[in-house]
């Protein structure tokens, strides 16, 4: 009985903690939210920017290093200063082309973010801070905006950009500059765009490669002349499945406020008509020229089939976030849950974990018990994992009593992967695999840490 009541004590005493710092946190949230802006929830009509007749005292000391230069000067500081820019996503590119856009003085920032701060999300979006955990990105990145530089109008948009807002946002700014990481979000903006007559400065950046062009600038090419039709979902990766280094995002939204700043004082962008290409592995950039704008684009040509915004993510075929995608490639019978899973380990029945995932995400965490063989060693049936594959699935059957189809349950980080392993397997002749019952499990081992194992890395 002592023991007992000395343990719920002492859980007592974790709880009354956990309860304090729950309310510091709470405390904290509740004043940066009062600081220094509102947030808006839905788009506002705003009052034009009031044109500068002349630079302060004050403007020239804080911007005089760049006043010192003949391409910008006191008329270019002038501009940007009556100019407004729309950042689509204050993640790793928003981030870095705010910080420097409001730096150089540009008049007004409209932050648009639908999502929230993450740890996650600190080794690339660096207006974000630990305190700001839990805090809309669009506040977080304004916060610190408006303490780098008082005098630029900043606006936050906690809102997802749809259809319905697009065009009365857009409308609103003189550039915009698209941030997202998604396709739905690009067709968006760049349709929004088109349609209201604003360039779009684009970027992006995946793994340790970025890339860069102005869309409808100046009789250049929209996003729909160069890509008129979206790709496959399935065949789409973004940073929350393929990794990104941070520097790499840095970079190129660095390079978008380079390309904002010189349209918003001038002038002129150079970027209207080619594709900039980072590779950083290489420390090399490329530029390839674009083709023309085409007169048979949808949105931008001379018979525009697209006059008004449409539901992007039907065209698409996926949701315009920047979160892990999930596919429904399979029906209900060839899933499992990782509850249903958990029984099977529970119950020690003889099967095959298959883990799909690359290399580099198994030394990340995994579960002790599965083996490793990466999809696209399955999907390019290497001769060595496909060996691998055999020898464990004889095993297997040498376990199992009567000609009983041995159990194989695939795994990945999401349960993509592990559906499209699973696809591929059905399709291996038997000389390749023995004939097997193969099943996915539903949203994979980041599924399993939320609901099985809280104590399991998730990445």
């Amino acid at each position: 009985m002592t023991d007992e009541v000395g343990y719920l004590k002492a859980q007592l005493e974790e709880k009354e903690k956990d309860i304090v710092a729950l309310k510091n946190k709470l405390a904290h949230l509740e004043k940066s939210n009062a600081s220094v802006l509102e947030l808006y929830e839905k788009v506002t009509p705003l009052t034009p920017l009031k044109a500068k007749a002349s630079l302060s005292n004050e403007d020239i000391m804080r911007y005089s290093r760049q006043l010192l230069l003949p391409e910008l000067g006191v008329q270019g500081q002038l501009n940007l200063s009556k100019t407004s820019v729309l950042v689509v996503g204050c993640g790793g590119l928003g981030c870095p082309l705010a910080q420097y856009l409001a730096a150089a003085g540009i008049g007004r920032l409209g932050l648009l973010d639908y999502d929230e701060v993450e740890l996650s999300n600190l080794h690339r979006q660096v207006l974000h801070g630990e305190e700001n955990q839990d805090q809309a990105k669009a506040l977080s990145a304004a916060n610190a905006i408006k303490r780098l530089n008082s005098t630029v109008e900043c606006i936050p948009y906690h809102l997802q950009l749809s259809s319905e807002n697009a065009l009365q946002l857009i409308q609103q700014y003189d550039i915009v500059a698209d941030c997202s990481d998604n396709v739905p979000t690009r067709y968006l903006v760049n349709d929004a765009c088109v349609l209201s007559g604003k360039p779009l400065v684009s970027a992006s950046a995946l793994r340790m490669e970025g890339q860069l062009t102005v869309y409808n600038y100046h009789g250049g090419p929209c996003y729909r002349c160069l890509y008129p039709v979206p790709p496959p979902s399935e065949t789409v990766t973004n940073c929350s499945d393929g990794g990104v280094l941070g520097v790499v995002p840095g970079i190129m939204g660095c390079f978008q406020a380079l390309e904002v700043l010189k349209i918003a004082s001038g002038q002129g962008s150079s970027c209207g008509q080619q594709l900039v290409m980072f590779d950083a592995q290489d420390a090399r950039f490329r530029s390839i020229k674009l083709r023309p704008k085409q007169a048979g684009c949808a949105v931008c040509g001379e018979n525009p089939s697209v006059t008004r915004l449409v539901d992007y993510e039907a065209f698409c075929g996926s949701a315009a976030t920047d979160k892990c995608r999930k596919l429904n490639l399979l029906s209900r019978d060839q899933r499992i849950t990782v509850q249903d899973y958990k029984s099977i380990m529970d119950t020690a029945e003889p099967h095959l974990l298959l883990d799909v995932r690359p290399l580099v995400e198994v030394d990340i965490c995994h579960l002790p018990t599965s083996l490793n063989i990466p999809l696209s060693s399955l999907e390019y049936r290497k001769s060595e994992h496909i060996q691998l594959l055999q020898e464990s699935i004889s095993q297997l059957k040498q376990q199992m009593e009567g000609d009983c189809r041995p159990p194989v349950y695939v795994i990945c980080k999401m349960g993509n992967d592990s559906q499209k392993a699973v696809q591929v397997m059905e399709k291996m002749s038997g000389s390749e695999v023995d004939s097997i019952t193969v099943k996915d499990i539903s949203g994979g081992l980041m599924a399993w840490a939320k609901r099985i194992d809280p104590t399991f890395p998730q990445y």
